[in-house]
């Protein structure tokens, strides 16, 4: 059951990444260069919030012996 929480997180933060990555797009379109700046680092944290807790899901909730 946890490893199915901790993957629909990861996957919620992919999510909040691709829409911060959106919005930096369209603001990097619109001539708005620091407002895509802060939104692509923005989008980078949630991206990194993302790897986190898939990877970290996937290694710590193996069932079976460890090798």
């Amino acid at each position: 059951m946890s490893k199915i929480f901790g993957f629909g997180v990861g996957a919620i933060w992919v999510g909040f990444a691709s829409w911060a990555f959106t919005v930096s797009r369209a603001g990097a379109a619109e001539g708005h260069t620091d407002l895509a700046f802060w939104w692509a680092v923005i989008a980078t944290f949630y991206a990194l919030a993302a790897s986190a807790a898939l990877v970290g899901t996937a290694r710590h909730r193996r069932t079976g012996p460890r090798k």
